[in-house]
C-alpha cells in the first residue's frame, strides 16, 4: 500500500544515499516530510527503501548533480511531483585527497561543479521558487575546513569556504522573506568521505570521526530553529574559533599533518 501523501511539503536531499545526506533525510522523513532524494550512485534505491518505512512517500534518483544534465533531470523529477518544496538540504559533496598538482585535473575539477556549481545551480531553482511562495528552509552542509587552507586537500577546502560564505551571504540576502538559510559545518565524520577521496591513508582519514546521525541531528534542528550556522561537535567548536585568529600559514602547516598521504600513524 503506498503512504498516504502528508500534509507536509517536500523535503529535497541531496547526496542522501549514505552519511550525513542519508541521515538528513531521516530526520526530515521522521518529522513526516515527504522525500525527493539524489545521489550519484545506485545505493541512493537502497536509502529510499528504507527511508519508505517510516511511513512517507519517497523519490529517489540516482543523478550526478555536478553536470547540468543531472541537475536538469532532478530539478524536473522534483517539479513533476507537484508539491511544494518546504525543506531543501543541500548536502551534495566530494572531497579529494592529495597534492594539488598530483590531482587528475577532471577529477579537480568534479570536486568544484558538485560541491560550488551544482549547489547553487539546485539552490537558484528552488530557492525562486521558496521565495514566490514566501516560505522555506534551506541547509547547507559547509565545513570547518572552509575555515583553513586545505594542504592536502586544497580544492575541497576551497569549494567549503565558498559554500561558507555563501550560505551567509545568501542568509541575509533573503531575511525577511520567510525563507530561513542555515549552514551545517561539521568536522571529520564517519562517512564514506575518506575512502573517495583517497585518504584512507592519511593522519584524519584514519582518526577518530563523528557520528554522522548525530551531526545530521544537530544541523536538522538548527535548520528547523532558523539558525544561521552550526558546528557540530565541541572540538569542532574550538577548531573553528582558533582558526579565526591563526593565521594561514600556521593553519596550513597544520593541515598537511592531517592530510600529507602517508601521514597516518603506524
Amino acid at each position: 500500500m503506498n503512504p498516504v501523501q502528508t500534509g507536509k511539503g517536500l523535503a529535497v536531499v541531496t547526496g542522501a544515499s549514505t552519511g550525513i545526506g542519508y541521515e538528513l533525510a531521516k530526520c526530515a522523513a521522521e518529522d513526516g516530510y515527504d522525500l525527493a532524494i539524489a545521489a550519484d550512485e545506485p545505493r541512493i534505491q537502497e536509502a529510499a527503501l528504507k527511508l519508505k518505512e517510516f511511513g512517507v512517500r519517497v523519490e529517489a534518483m540516482q543523478v550526478d548533480l555536478s553536470t547540468p544534465d543531472g541537475l536538469r533531470r532532478f530539478a524536473s523529477g522534483i517539479a513533476a511531483l507537484d508539491r511544494p518544496v518546504e525543506l531543501l538540504l543541500a548536502n551534495a559533496g566530494r572531497g579529494l585527497g592529495d597534492g594539488f598538482l598530483d590531482q587528475d585535473i577532471g577529477e579537480a575539477q568534479r570536486v568544484v561543479d558538485t560541491n560550488i556549481s551544482g549547489t547553487i545551480a539546485l539552490v537558484h531553482e528552488i530557492g525562486n521558487r521558496m521565495r514566490m511562495r514566501g516560505e522555506g528552509r534551506i541547509l547547507f552542509t559547509g565545513s570547518i575546513a572552509g575555515f583553513m587552507p586545505g594542504t592536502f586537500q586544497a580544492v575541497y577546502n576551497g569549494t567549503k569556504a565558498f559554500i561558507n560564505s555563501f550560505s551567509f551571504a545568501l542568509r541575509e540576502e533573503l531575511k525577511d522573506t520567510g525563507i530561513t538559510v542555515t549552514c551545517l559545518m561539521p568536522g571529520a565524520t564517519d562517512t564514506d568521505f575518506f575512502e573517495r577521496a583517497d585518504m584512507l591513508d592519511t593522519s584524519v582519514g584514519q582518526g577518530k570521526k563523528d557520528d554522522p546521525a548525530f551531526v545530521a541531528r544537530i544541523g536538522y534542528d538548527a535548520m528547523m530553529n532558523g539558525e544561521g550556522d552550526v558546528v557540530s561537535g565541541w572540538k569542532n567548536k574550538l577548531m573553528s574559533a582558533a582558526a579565526n585568529v591563526t593565521p594561514a600559514e600556521t593553519l596550513a602547516r597544520q593541515h598537511r599533518k592531517m592530510a600529507e598521504p602517508g601521514s597516518a600513524e603506524h
